[in-house]
């Protein structure tokens, strides 16, 4: 069933099926019981399921079609509730599945078991209508082997305090989908938060209102399936005080509407992103009132991997180049997983890159933005994306500035979540690379040593950590704020499990080592799985560069909490 969690897109899941074909001689199959499909299971299905798996073949997570005929239903709604006991427990089709998608899905226990057999009829009946035979898993006794150095414990703690809790957006598991922060440009202490169902709320003391719907303003506003589509990201232009302008991207049920980017409608049009500038008619409005206009619209073939963060420059002055430019990051559409690896890493793509365009401008090809003139491929012959500042990207999550450098956080695979320092031009390897290894798409769930003529050919990640650690990044800031012990560090975390990393910065990036600060509560240390009350943390770290207040986010209950303070014990 599924692991909705990669967000991005979709973070990577390990399965519904780390069970599939685990089947015990004594069970008897849901497929034998469970003859029909109704409407529910279906949408449940595509809810739930679809981000990271397909029916009839491997994609983030393993196919799902023929798991009814392997095992029962009660079988299978006690892994769907409690998928990591099957692996703490041996079961061995368990473990291997587990190695090769090297995580495992989070547990599923807010979904009622007549919902979770709706979803297994849906399941049974399309396993029967397209004679689907179930997985077959080649057992894996070896211990999983680390591919980086792992990451390191430090005693620096961080305690947390309540700061407001976003209103649920859904009956349905998660209540909230906040996603981005951004203070008012005005630095008059308000803050926007961004929920990816549709809505940017306005937080003004503790009184949360919502500044700005979609919902009412797209006709073909989609934020279903999966947990990487809805409002991806948002931004105030640097001027926005003068002109009133936001950008904000979304995701479209594709309507036939033309693309900027498209490709071969032999390929499937799954969704489409659209990057769109709002102007307010009142910058001091605490709602929303003018208009929008169309930038940008992109083909994606999958349901991941979209157009998820975007932003300005904040240490550009007026004057400076990259004043007023905004970088917009894409993933990679899902092209890879779908088996359509040549959608992307290309400069004659938009799918897995970085961006970097003047929206005030008309020089592009559909006149609705321009380009500026020191992008680092506009004099290349040819038709190809001269908006694209960095390219070969799998989903590049986060964009942060400092000291000049911009960071994008990478959600990986099977293998290794990164930070990249983007440099303008440089090619970052995704579908041939995952972290400093090689890799094919024909099996995207293991890598190999990278060859040697190769070397100096991709930009290697500055930080790295192993699947070991982690499922996918939720990437960050770098802190420069009041508090000492935080000071000049990169601070990100794990979507999944909602673990708290840093990494130090000076002028020449020295320490490229990931480590751990712990959240202390009454005195204790604890971690936001406890304080959420949710496995599925989904962390997002947000950081108010006015005031340097770092808040910590978590979709599963709503909450977002502020940073404190931090210390550092002393260690053995």
């Amino acid at each position: 069933m599924t692991l909705v969690l990669r967000s991005v897109c979709c973070m990577a899941a390990a399965s519904f099926l780390l069970f599939n074909c685990a089947a015990r001689k004594q069970s008897t199959p849901v497929g034998s019981q469970l003859a029909s499909t109704d409407s529910q299971g279906k949408e449940l299905f595509t809810t739930h399921c679809v981000s990271c798996h397909a029916m009839e073949q491997e994609e983030i997570g393993p196919r799902l079609g023929g798991v009814t005929n392997v095992l029962s239903e009660k079988e299978l709604i006690a892994f769907i509730k409690n998928p990591n006991h099957a692996i703490k427990s041996g079961n061995a089709r368990a473990v291997s599945l587990s190695k090769r998608y090297k995580m495992i899905m989070p547990p599923f226990d807010f979904l009622k078991d007549e919902e979770i057999r709706s979803i297994l009829g849906y399941i049974a009946s399309e396993t029967k209508a397209h004679n689907i035979a179930p997985l077959e898993v080649k057992i894996d006794t070896a211990s999983n082997t680390r591919l980086t150095q792992p990451v390191i414990k430090t005693g620096l703690r961080i305690e947390l305090e309540d700061y407001v809790t976003i209103p649920p957006s859904s009956d349905k598991m998660p209540r909230t989908r906040i996603a981005n922060m951004r203070p008012h440009p005005s630095q008059d202490g308000t803050l926007y938060v961004s929920d990816q169902r549709g809505l940017i709320y306005r937080i003004s003391g503790k009184e949360v209102t919502t500044f700005v719907d979609l919902r009412k303003d797209i006709e073909d506003f989609v934020n279903e399936p999966g947990l990487g589509t809805g409002l991806g990201s948002f931004a105030f232009h640097p001027d926005y005080l003068q002109n009133g302008l936001i950008y904000i991207t979304h995701t479209e049920t594709p309507k036939g509407k033309p693309a900027d980017y498209s490709y071969n409608d032999s390929i499937k049009v799954a969704l489409q992103w659209v990057v769109s500038e709002w102007k307010t008619d009142d910058v001091k409005s605490p709602v929303f009132k003018g208009k929008r206009r169309e930038l940008l619209r992109i083909n994606v073939p999958n349901v991941v991997h979209g157009t998820q963060d975007i932003g300005f420059n904040p240490d550009a002055g007026k004057g400076d180049k990259d004043y007023g430019l905004l970088y917009i990051g894409t993933g990679d559409g899902g092209s890879t997983i779908s088996k359509y690896p040549q959608l992307c890493h290309s400069l004659h793509s938009l799918l897995g890159t970085i961006i970097r365009i003047d929206p005030l401008g008309s020089n592009s090809k559909n006149g609705h933005y321009g380009i500026p003139a020191d992008n680092p491929f506009v004099n290349e012959p040819g038709d190809i994306y001269k908006e694209i500042y960095a390219y070969g990207f799998r989903n590049p999550h986060r964009l942060a500035w400092h000291g000049g450098r911009l960071f994008s956080a990478e959600v990986g695979e099977s293998n290794f979540e990164e930070v990249n320092v983007i440099v303008k031009g440089g090619d970052y390897g995704w579908n041939v690379r995952e972290g400093n290894f090689g890799i094919s798409s024909k099996d995207l769930k293991n890598v190999y040593p990278a060859p040697a003529a190769e070397t100096g050919k991709f930009e290697r990640p500055f930080l790295q950590y192993d699947h070991i650690d982690g499922n996918a990044i939720s990437g960050g800031y770098v802190y420069e704020g009041p508090i000492a012990a935080l000071r000049n560090k990169y601070i990100f975390g794990d979507i999944v499990n909602g673990r708290i990393f840093y990494a130090n910065i000076d002028a020449r990036l020295s320490d490229q080592s990931v480590y751990e600060m712990m959240i202390v509560r009454d005195g204790k240390d604890t971690n936001l799985v406890e304080m959420s009350g949710s496995k599925r943390v989904d962390i997002r770290i947000e950081y108010n560069r006015f005031t340097g207040e770092l808040y910590i986010m978590t979709k599963s209950d709503g909450k977002i909490r502020r940073v404190s303070k931090a210390y550092t014990l002393n260690q053995p």
